[in-house]
């Protein structure tokens, strides 16, 4: 599959190591410029781009930068993708990072507010585990104590596809409802780097409160 990432942090490079060594084909971006990624790209055998064509073609997106950094993403930075490629949202609004953002304050989910500055639809993932754990704790199907990966969207095609790129990762997938649900998988709650299996992650997110805690508003 070809993926493009847009981002080349903590996840955004752990994502460009583990897709890559999948036989994916990866084409990488960052905020800085393709020279900038030389030695992940020699690492890796990915290819890397600027962000402003880092989805031409792809099959699937995946969105790795801080919330921050949302709206000042090209216009039109997805209209390159394939039709009906997932966007993937790996972000987590963090304000003492991001500053304050007055829609997640009053109440909207994290990745509902990306998904309207992206003007596309979204799937929720990879937002809640250590990028050294994703890189290290993959296991295959099966495997007791795998870890299992919330999943949220509202599409259930590109969820889907999100869900079995998570099993192909090792981790088994957790369908955690749609992007309206998936506070339950925002920073502060239960599941958020818990490294739980697929039964404490479902049980995990009934326990999360909608309320944000103190530690994670402005």
């Amino acid at each position: 599959m070809r993926i493009g990432i847009i981002g080349a942090g903590n996840i955004g490079g752990t994502l460009t190591r583990r897709l890559s060594a999948l036989g994916h084909e990866v084409v990488v971006s960052n905020s800085r410029g393709p020279q900038t990624l030389e030695d992940l790209a020699e690492e890796t055998g990915a290819t890397v781009a600027l962000a402003a064509v880092a989805a031409e073609g792809a099959e699937l997106v995946i969105v790795t930068i801080p919330e921050r950094a949302i709206p000042l993403l090209p216009a039109g930075i997805l209209d390159g993708a394939a039709p009906g490629a997932p966007i993937v949202d790996t972000g987590n609004y963090y304000p003492q990072r991001d500053g304050r953002i007055a829609e997640i304050e009053d109440g909207m989910t994290e990745s509902r507010w990306v998904s309207s500055q992206l003007g596309r639809p979204v799937v929720k993932a990879f937002n809640g585990i250590q990028a050294r754990h994703l890189l290290e704790l993959g296991l295959p199907r099966g495997t007791p104590g795998r870890i299992a990966l919330p999943v949220a969207g509202d599409d259930p095609a590109a969820k889907a596809v999100v869900m079995r790129l998570v099993d192909e990762l090792g981790f088994d997938p957790v369908d955690a409802g749609g992007i309206d649900d998936s506070w339950r998988q925002q920073p502060g709650t239960p599941v958020y780097g818990a490294d739980l299996d697929a039964a404490g992650v479902a049980n995990a997110l009934g326990q999360a409160s909608p309320e944000r805690r103190p530690d994670f508003r402005a």
